[in-house]
């Protein structure tokens, strides 16, 4: 796993100052763009799919999306979108949650979880835990398991991990990556 570790890190670009000044943003789209380290991400992702028992895996709007359905599908497991609110059509479940600056909302398809289902949650990229947070809140709601949370990448000086120790309850957050 350290070779991995090490292989992923090195395909992560800093951008200093975006978006705004102060902030060294973590820049994922070169590792997406080698077929090497995105397979070995996919990789890892799916290991931890199938040692978590996950019958389902949610990926977060955006960049969870471009995680989450290769795992699902090199796992063998289903994939479900966890969108922004207004995004999906049709019946959907929606969660309201707190932000820095404000409330989002985000939604799932109603009929894509139900009892017996364990769903890992995948993620570019634990910050404070907000969108993470309402997506386990999510779940249950649906009637399914969370089988833990998985992210490329935990910005461990955000406090998201410690947000999340309540909601996770007992399931495992996996961080391939810590900075």
């Amino acid at each position: 796993m350290t070779d991995v570790k090490e292989l992923l890190l090195s395909r992560i670009r800093d951008v200093p100052d975006y978006p705004k000044a102060g902030v060294m943003f973590k820049d994922i789209t070169p590792l997406l763009a080698d077929p090497t380290a995105f397979s070995a991400l996919t990789g890892a992702l799916a290991d931890l799919c199938v040692a978590q028992g996950a019958t389902k895996i949610v990926g977060l709007e955006a960049r969870g999306f471009i995680l989450a359905a290769p795992v699902a599908v090199r796992a063998g497991v289903g994939f479900i979108p966890v969108r922004k609110a207004g995004k999906l059509p049709g019946a959907t479940l929606a969660q309201r949650y707190e932000l820095e600056y404000g409330q989002a909302e985000i939604e799932v398809h109603a009929e894509d979880l139900a009892a017996g289902d364990r769903v890992l949650v995948i993620d570019d990229v634990l910050a404070t835990g907000g969108t993470a947070e309402a997506s386990l809140q999510l779940i249950r709601r649906a009637g399914a398991e969370v089988s833990g949370l998985a992210v490329l990448m935990e910005l461990g000086f955000l406090g998201g991990r410690a947000r999340l120790e309540p909601a996770l309850q007992g399931a495992p957050l996996e961080a391939l990556l810590t900075v």
